[in-house]
Order: structure tokens, then sequence, then C-alpha cells
């Protein structure tokens, strides 16, 4: 596939999950407001824009800063996780736009696709049956094999790195796409061309500079598309 502005013929795609294939960033950020209402945590209502493509020691902070403890910790983790699950459930859970026209196209053009994702094993799975497209990707790589490997999870580049080896794909051949900065940051330190399609956070000028093009959604990258 020749995509206008970019040398290289791209011959693999590697995508991320949450904010960038489906709408459960969003999703995530409401359940954060109910669970923390309902925990009467009193964390401000835009908190969870702070947290979007966050590293684990931003998370960290964010825990120390609003909870007691472990256990006051863990329940509101637990909530939200299980608020997000009811909703893809009840079929709130989108792909975002332009998303299955992109996946359509690079599966006629018989491009390997692979999902890379924070987010774990379950999750992954549940979402991409939910919204219809686990069957476009030959594998997907999560925060479990982040662990299994003992590698670190993105920002660094390390989980790209893998996809990449495992895609079996030249590096120069394969093209990313983050809606985030870490993402977007472990793409392009593992030498991967990147696509930022920004969700909740706009696009900074680092982003600009980093990726290879920033759209605002999956149509305005098929443009580019020859």
């Amino acid at each position: 596939m020749r995509v206008q502005g970019i040398e290289d013929e791209i011959k693999g795609i590697l995508l991320d999950m949450d904010g960038l294939l489906v709408n459960s960033e969003n999703l995530y950020w409401e359940a954060n407001i109910q669970a923390a209402k309902e925990a009467d945590l009193g964390t401000p209502d835009d908190i969870y824009l702070k947290l979007v493509g966050s590293t684990t020691t931003d998370m960290d902070d964010f825990y120390l800063k609003y909870f007691k403890n472990k256990e006051q910790r863990d329940q509101f983790i637990k909530r939200t996780d299980d608020l997000v699950w009811q909703w893809t459930e009840e079929g709130k859970l989108k792909l975002r736009p332009g998303v299955q026209k992109a996946l359509d196209l690079f599966q006629k053009a018989g491009l390997p696709m692979a999902v890379v994702t924070s987010n774990t094993e379950d999750v992954v799975e549940h979402n991409l049956w939910a919204t219809g497209s686990r069957n476009y990707f030959q594998f997907h790589l999560n925060y479990d094999d982040v662990k299994k490997n003992n590698v670190k999870p993105k920002p660094a580049p390390d989980i790209y790195l893998l996809a990449a080896k495992k895609l079996q794909v030249p590096q120069n051949n394969i093209l990313a796409f983050e809606d985030s900065s870490p993402g977007l940051l472990a793409a392009v330190n593992a030498n991967l061309k990147c696509v930022m399609v920004p969700d909740l956070i706009p696009a900074s000028k680092k982003d600009y500079q980093n990726a290879v093009f920033v759209c605002q959604d999956f149509y305005q990258f098929l443009k580019k598309v020859c």
C-alpha cells in the first residue's frame, strides 16, 4: 500500500486500541466520574483527561493523591472497569469514525494487522469481539505480554519492538497508529512510522514533530492512500 507523503511501501499495520480503534476512553472517563461520585472521592470531573495515555508513575501519583489506602483504590478501579465492561455489553462501545473503512481497506490490500495496547488480555478480546473487529487482526499484544516478557510498557518502545518482530514485516514498511503522546512516542522510539489520530487530548507541537501525520479521524488518513 502506498500513502502520500511516505516514501516506503506500507506492508504491515499496528494499531493501538483505546481511543484509537474504539471510543473506550470516553467510556472510562464517564465511568471514572460515576465511580468517584459513588465513593465520594471529591475528584474533579476532568481528572481522567490528565491520565489518558499516562505512565505507570503518573497513575501511582494519582492514586497516592486521591485514595486513602490500597483497598479504596482497588475498589475504585474495579468499579470503573465493571462499568465499562457493562456498557460494552450494552453496545455503547463503538469503532471510532473511519476505522471500519480503514480495516476493510487494509485487509483488502493483504496487510497483516495487529493491536498493540496497554490494556489487559480479557478487555482486549472483549472489546474486539464486541465491535466485530477481532478477525481483522493476526494477533494482539497487551499489558499481559509486557509482564510476561518482562519489558517496559508504553511510552517505552519495547511492546512495539515485540509486535514488529511478530508481524514479520521490516520496520521501515510498518505503519503504526496511536491516539496519545506516550503511545506515539513508543512507536517512534521503536523506529516505526506513526500516524496520530487524537481522541480526548489534542496533539501537541511535539506530537506534530513525531508523527508522520496528525489526522482528525481515519477518514482524513484514507484520503492519503494512493
